[in-house]
């Protein structure tokens, strides 16, 4: 079995074991691997139990923009997957989820502070909320850029989340962790709200997972 295989058959484990998780529902997701000069990502509208690995597509990360190859058309998310590996050459996996606690989040417009040690894992002392605009389109990728700045992930108004890594597995550790504080964080709220830790000891922290492999060279 080829690299490319390997790659298409992970991508399709990886969807599956999200909708599986609770980490997303139905279709609404997507994920996405760096392959050489191209990026391969999940087919549009087909549930994931149906795809195969020939319908993921494969995109040129330069040249022709929008351009595909593969029997089924890229997720209709493509835009934003592609213009992080265009602009971050440490990312080489994307993954993007409706998370339900990571989506109350969104649709509320709440960032999430540093409220756990473990928001280093994301780059930084929080994670961020990227303006909304309709999916799919150059201002939502334009505005996820944006989110990302210095960070591995970020929450989408009134939409989602996506959690960025150096590899697949990366990515979808980066995004069960996101849903983890995530969930912590709001019902910390319920209870009167987090003592957030200083940026010092977040900084700290993020110079400390380097050690253990959490953090991309």
């Amino acid at each position: 079995m080829s690299t490319e295989d390997i790659i298409r058959r992970s991508i399709i484990e990886s969807c599956r074991a999200m909708n599986a998780s609770g980490l997303n529902q139905g279709t609404s997701g997507n994920i996405s691997v760096r392959y050489g000069e191209s990026m391969l990502i999940s087919p549009s509208s087909i549930p994931y139990d149906e795809v195969t690995a020939d319908m993921i597509a494969s995109m040129p990360i330069t040249g022709e923009r929008g351009a595909y190859d593969g029997p089924k058309v890229p997720s209709v998310e493509w835009p934003f997957h592609l213009d992080i590996m265009r602009s971050r050459p440490d990312v080489n996996a994307v993954v993007h989820t409706h998370a339900p606690f990571s989506t109350i989040l969104a649709i509320a417009r709440k960032p999430i502070p540093a409220c756990h040690y473990m928001i280093a894992a994301f780059g930084g002392n929080d994670v961020r909320v990227a303006d909304y605009a309709r999916y799919g389109t150059q201002d939502l990728s334009d505005s996820v850029l944006r989110a990302l700045e210095g960070r591995t992930a970020c929450l989408m108004a009134n939409h989602g989340m996506l959690a960025c890594g150096d590899s697949l597995k990366k990515a979808m550790w980066r995004a069960v962790e996101l849903e983890t504080i995530a969930k912590q964080y709001y019902h910390s709220l319920l209870i009167g709200g987090p003592a957030l830790l200083p940026d010092e000891e977040i900084a700290g922290v993020v110079s400390a997972f380097s050690g253990y492999g959490l953090k991309e060279s």
